[in-house]
């Protein structure tokens, strides 16, 4: 418990909590907002106790936004936010032990791979890069009969950009048998999609840049975890390597925070309603959204997940050179490669280089924003029949 900030609120759901946690308490003339602090050293003599000492250690105006997503993500703890999601990704990943693996799925944001081999080739260790789709392949992967076992379950949900589905419940079971922390990003699903570590999880981490935060003016992340021991191994390793959140950018993040359920139930909305057209449109070849029964998961994206998510995939007629033609037709839709903003965005992921190469060539990753669906799909389907 901060002193800046409101007590947890129990009972409430992830939409409420969105707009009530981490306020300031409720006294007389007090705000209702917290402040921006702007001080890099506090008032310090003698030894140092309990009170703030130095910025990269801790700042009245990070807790409250810390405070907001631990309790939207049902934590016992406050998050930790960082610098960028990466940030936050990076701390995580080193708690895994040296000489074990990561079991990672292969189809994942390209710089947590990235920081999984890295990490693994300075340190010791494999990445174990696995579809994470198939529960029982990932269960394998945790202790194979040759190679290092694992020490860290890594697992994204739905996956970027392939959409895939976990099973956390299932998957955090078998690790925590096994003696393996399991960490989920929940990026694209956000908390009130789904709160991982109801399911089992040790860690959880965000890239706030995206749907948290939501208007793409700021580059953040955060790590929640209700396990005191693993929040002080995290924060210890966000103190050293000082990687910490501006002030700023902080108080933009918890203000944009404050509309998540808004613009989630908005966006999710007009994404099913579009992969719905998009499914039947003669331009295109295939589309993957959770929220389609056609998606390989979509039976455990409903059973485990409380909404399918603002993320679209789309495959048009003609191949990647069709697929590039389109994100220069459109003209609502923002051709960008980060995501969870107000605006819709699209991207085709092969455009970068170190993409996976099980990432079809022509697939469009489409962020479906907060626009007038009928907007959206206009702009779409103009831009599909302008590249035919």
């Amino acid at each position: 418990m901060t002193d800046t900030a409101s007590r947890p609120h129990t009972g409430l759901s992830p939409a409420t909590l969105a707009v009530a946690a981490g306020r300031p308490p409720r006294e007389q003339g007090a705000p209702v907002n917290p402040p921006v602090v702007l001080s890099s050293t506090y008032v310090s003599t003698g030894v140092p106790g309990p009170e703030r000492l130095y910025a990269r250690y801790d700042t009245e105006t990070w807790q409250p936004l810390e405070e907001a997503v631990g309790q939207l993500e049902a934590a016992d703890l406050p998050a930790l936010v960082f610098a960028s999601g990466m940030a936050a990704i990076d701390a995580v990943l080193h708690l895994a032990t040296p000489g074990t693996a990561i079991v990672a799925p292969r189809h994942a944001y390209l710089a947590t791979l990235t920081a999984a081999h890295e990490l693994t080739a300075r340190e010791g260790g494999v990445v174990r890069e696995v579809d994470i789709a198939d529960t029982d392949a990932v269960i394998a992967a945790l202790a194979p009969a040759d190679g290092p076992a694992a020490s860290l379950l890594w697992i994204e949900t739905p996956t970027n950009p392939m959409l895939e589905v976990a099973d956390v419940p299932a998957l955090a079971a078998a690790a925590r048998a096994a003696g393996v922390l399991t960490v989920v990003d929940n990026t694209f699903a956000t908390p009130l999609a789904q709160r991982p570590l109801t399911q089992g999880a040790d860690v959880v981490v965000h890239s706030v840049t995206k749907y948290l935060a939501g208007h793409s003016d700021l580059v953040m992340g955060a790590a929640v975890t209700s396990d005191p021991a693993l929040r002080g191994r995290i924060h210890a390793r966000r103190t050293t390597g000082g990687a910490i959140a501006g002030p700023w950018e902080t108080w933009l993040a918890l203000r944009g925070l404050r509309t998540l359920a808004l613009r989630v139930e908005r966006s999710q909305a007009s994404a099913l309603e579009l992969a719905r057209r998009l499914a039947g449109h003669p331009l295109v070849a295939e589309v993957q959204h959770p929220g389609l029964p056609t998606h390989p998961q979509h039976e455990r994206a409903a059973a485990l997940m409380d909404g399918f998510g603002s993320i679209i995939t789309l495959r048009p007629r003609g191949g990647a050179e069709a697929a590039d033609a389109l994100t220069r037709a459109v003209h609502l839709w923002v051709p960008a490669t980060s995501l969870g903003g107000v605006e819709s965005s699209l991207e085709r992921r092969r455009r970068l280089p170190a993409e996976a190469p099980t990432v079809p060539a022509d697939l469009l990753r489409l962020s479906v924003g907060i626009e007038d669906v009928e907007d959206l799909w206009a702009d779409l389907d103009q831009a599909l029949r302008a590249t035919a």
